[in-house]
């Protein structure tokens, strides 16, 4: 939940961004660790909590969550070399790699470290058996219906690529290749409600009931959200925690076997640890819209141009400047690329809104906030503009975890 600069108690306070903004280059990435820790201890009933590395895939936050006895989960080549550089196992459960399909570089990665398989299709199973008999296996089941804050964020049902639709046509292929199955996995987007989860829940226990393997392990997915506005509620860990041990114990009874209850979060652990700071470098008015321009683009933040997202913005004035926040205005913000949905003020779809901000001048700040997750690590180089510096704060410093990339750096690509 955004909370406001000046009364925070967090490390993302008005002080401390007075003090980045003096000392680091304009635009920029700021985490809090003291937030992502008591994020994880909020999940600690379950028996292993798997971060999604996609969410915030900086090595120094992998570091963080191995420290905390965290377990990984990578959706490519990249993420698991990440995982690795992090000290997380290969050959263990300490790494988890799921998806929709192999690349023949990935699988061949896969089969030499041994690392275990969450199987999005049929197709996976029967190319990593030809390579690896024996190999250790999960089943990522799409129950046939979903839920999202986004259209694009819903991961089940039949308009999604994701996971399998009949779970039962896996298990000849699983035999022959005496694959070992180790658990089964149910991620349907990310958002919830505490009835739709109960459907999913007990979706998890019939397929179980169908399949009638012997499995250790189901796994509820991710997709735990946090509130982005103001009005909204955080989710109730301990109800959500509830719901997938009753489906646990139900499991775990008709099997007679023990089953350990995995959760997958990533948004969770690390959105509201993190804000974007981006400096305002024009100001102008088209017809009767007032715009203000920043030197971050969505090339650094896309969750509003690609979803429609709403991240509350806060501001820091430049040179000490008294700003009257109660005088607001209704204005748009932009960034500086070359393209028009180049907007962080939009609805999913495309429509421009507004916010009413205070007057602001060239120079002043904004600071974007609960960006730590799905930011950073869905920035690109559009525009030929370099990937920007993030900061992470711990035990009172201001730690550099990437360095600003360089135009000569992306140059050096194509030479």
């Amino acid at each position: 939940m955004p909370e406001l600069l000046k009364k925070t108690k967090t490390n993302l306070n008005f002080n401390n961004i007075q003090i980045l903004i003096k000392k680091f280059q304009s635009p920029f990435w700021v985490y809090d660790s003291n937030i992502i820790y008591k994020k994880i201890k909020l999940l600690k009933e379950f028996d292993i909590i798997r971060f999604a590395q996609k969410a915030c895939s900086n090595i120094h936050i992998l570091h963080l969550m191995k420290k905390n006895n965290l377990k990984i989960d990578a959706v490519s080549l990249g993420e698991i070399e990440r995982a690795l550089a992090a000290g997380f196992k290969p050959n263990s459960n300490e790494i988890i790699f799921t998806a929709d399909l192999f690349d023949e570089e990935t699988l061949s990665k896969i089969v030499d470290l041994k690392i275990p398989v969450n199987a999005g299709s049929i197709d996976m199973l029967e190319q990593l058996g030809k390579r690896s008999p024996g190999h250790h296996v999960w089943l990522r089941i799409n129950p046939g219906f979903g839920h999202g804050h986004s259209k694009k964020t819903n991961t089940g049902g039949e308009n999604s690529k994701h996971g399998i639709w009949n779970p039962n046509l896996a298990i000849p292929i699983i035999k022959k290749h005496k694959l070992k199955l180790i658990g089964l996995h149910m991620h349907i987007g990310s958002g919830v409600n505490y009835e739709h989860l109960k459907k999913v829940s007990q979706a998890m226990v019939e397929h179980a009931i169908k399949i009638n393997e012997k499995i250790s392990s189901i796994s509820a997915g991710g997709g735990l959200p946090i509130p982005y506005k103001f009005n909204e509620k955080p989710i109730n860990t301990k109800k959500y925690f509830k719901i997938w041990d009753e489906a646990r114990k139900k499991i775990s009874s008709f099997l007679n076997t023990p089953i350990q209850l995995e959760i997958e979060p990533g948004r969770f652990l690390v959105a509201e640890s993190g804000i974007l700071i981006a400096q305002v470098r024009a100001i102008k008015k088209m017809g009767n819209k007032n715009f203000v321009l920043i030197d971050a683009g969505f090339n650094d933040l896309m969750r509003p141009t690609m979803y429609g997202s709403y991240h509350h913005v806060s501001v820091v004035s430049a040179h000490n400047r008294n700003i009257n926040e109660r005088d607001t205005i209704d204005t748009i913000i932009g960034g500086p690329l070359c393209e028009s949905g180049d907007i962080f003020t939009q609805k999913e779809g495309g429509t421009i809104e507004t916010r009413k901000l205070p007057i602001l001048k060239i120079g002043d700040y904004l600071i974007f906030h609960d960006t730590g997750a799905y930011g950073a690590s869905m920035s690109s180089n559009y525009n030929t503009r370099p990937l920007i510096q993030e900061i992470m704060i711990e035990n009172n410093t201001f730690k550099t975890i990437r360095r600003r990339q360089t135009i000569e750096e992306l140059l050096n690509l194509e030479k």
